[in-house]
């Protein structure tokens, strides 16, 4: 029996334009029962190549002519054959493929024997990033495929999630262009993405886009509500703080909730009246009646995607707002204590109140892959045994 695992050297999250370093253990696994063959095992051939798939949910989503033709070319593909089909028993159509690398051929494996292939594979820069939606989906697999003679083929997927960072690849090339010494020969080092990438995520995501919205509906204005940044990233919090001091119509309860906006291509569209999908995570609920001011922390998921846009689909983030207030003064009875001087307000029975919706655009922007990493699933080793 052979045994075939396969390890990442730094996990399985990348921004797009990195470097996949993979190293595949190839073993021949004797068979430990008495009378059992135990001679030399023979693999005719081993590959690799990245794939991106993208499936879709055919009730909200109509393909062009063009892509349901070349979905339709692929699965004809699909079938008895002898060579590396990668795309085998995969739902959607392939969006990205990089070009095979053939690992070994006529590889030959005495019992307990092992040998050990090490490849790279760039991620290219111009791809979609890793996204499960209501509508699409797009998902990345290192694709491992393999062969004994006279055997069929067998296939070792690896899963690895990707993040984009847009104007990254135009932030590199004005960077060369302007060397820090000119009579120094830089060399370009292999962090030099992930430092690029650092200082333009932290740049964005700065406390200097503080913003005040005044919030008012028919009645007159509620409050103010300060965000401290637009712009976050995935793992972080996005803070505000809503200030009731000057408000002339009183809140009685207010809901924040950040949410993830996903729009549709109109050409793509099943039907013109089925609206965006809209998904929400981190909620916070708060009482405020007569409070000057509260504060707002909602987290955003490291399992999220961020912002992005391709031909199919345009993703969004925003916080909404649900204000709950109440449509005339408050009347209520003041009661006397035993104390001198002291006295107690009891609100009213029955309040007429409306709800005031609100939305407010913000921008969320990926993290370093090795805080995106998700723990319990980098210890797990894809295996493959035949």
């Amino acid at each position: 029996m052979i045994e075939v695992v396969a390890k990442l050297r730094r996990g399985s999250v990348y921004f797009a334009g990195e470097t996949i370093h993979c190293s595949l253990t190839f073993t021949n696994v004797p068979d430990t029962e008495p009378g059992n063959n135990t001679e030399s095992e023979t693999i005719a051939w081993a590959s690799v190549q990245l794939h991106c798939f993208c499936s879709i949910s055919e009730a909200r989503v109509v393909l062009p002519p063009a892509l349901m033709k070349n979905m339709l070319a692929k699965r004809k593909d699909v079938g008895p054959s002898t060579s590396f089909v990668p795309y085998k028993d995969e739902q959607g159509h392939c969006v990205l493929q990089t070009p095979v690398k053939i690992l070994f051929c006529d590889l030959k494996l005495a019992p307990g024997e092992s040998k050990v292939f090490k490849f790279q594979e760039a991620i290219p820069s111009d791809t979609p990033p890793t996204y499960r939606g209501p509508s699409c989906k797009y998902s990345y697999k290192l694709t491992v495929g393999t062969q004994r003679v006279g055997a069929p083929i067998k296939l070792l997927r690896i899963p690895v999630r990707v993040l984009v960072v847009y104007g990254l690849t135009e932030y590199q090339i004005n960077e060369d262009q302007i060397p820090s010494n000119p009579f120094i020969e830089e060399k370009k080092t292999k962090g030099q993405l992930l430092d690029i990438a650092t200082d333009v995520l932290s740049t964005i995501t700065s406390r200097r886009s503080y913003k005040n919205y005044k919030i008012a509906n028919s009645n007159g204005l509620m409050g103010v509500f300060s965000l401290m940044k637009t712009s976050a990233k995935i793992g972080e919090d996005i803070v505000g703080v809503f200030n009731f001091a000057d408000g002339t119509v009183p809140c009685l309860q207010y809901m924040v909730c950040l949410q993830s906006e996903e729009i549709l291509a109109e050409e793509c569209q099943h039907s013109p009246s089925q609206g965006n999908a809209i998904i929400s995570y981190a909620k916070h609920i708060e009482f405020c009646l007569f409070a000057n001011q509260t504060h707002v922390i909602l987290p955003i998921p490291l399992h999220v995607t961020p912002n992005f846009l391709t031909e199919l689909v345009c993703l969004k983030w925003r916080l909404h707002f649900e204000f709950v207030t109440a449509t005339s003064p408050l009347k209520g009875l003041d009661l006397e204590t035993g104390q001198q001087r002291d006295r107690m307000w009891q609100g009213p029975g029955k309040i007429k109140t409306e709800v005031t919706s609100w939305d407010i655009p913000v921008q969320v922007l990926p993290t370093m892959p090795t805080q995106a990493e998700n723990v319990a699933a980098s210890h797990t080793l894809p295996l493959l045994r035949f």
